[in-house]
């Protein structure tokens, strides 16, 4: 099934400017696959060297943070959107 994927800034250079785009695939880590597979500039950013998640990126399927869902396992329903979202770490003291 085809899902819709926001990219944050720093991947759209990557993804030919879009911000949003198609996806395929039934679990989240499919889904990153094949935005891999179509963006191969994006695998850096996205996939860690064990194959998982880049430990600075962050991915939302309809708001909800995927780590505590169940990971690249989790399921897709129809419909749903995936947000990366890159981490941000820091701020004043």
């Amino acid at each position: 099934m085809s899902v819709s994927v926001r990219l944050p800034t720093i991947l759209r250079p990557q993804a030919g400017g879009l911000s949003e785009i198609s996806a395929e695939g039934g679990t989240v880590g499919e889904i990153v696959d094949d935005v891999v597979r179509q963006f191969p500039g994006t695998a850096s950013h996205l996939k860690a060297p064990d194959g998982g998640l880049h430990r600075f990126v962050n991915v939302y399927l309809n708001d909800e943070d995927v780590r505590y869902l169940g990971g690249l396992e989790t399921p897709v329903p129809a419909g749903a959107q995936l947000s990366i979202v890159p981490a941000v770490a820091g701020g004043g003291g």
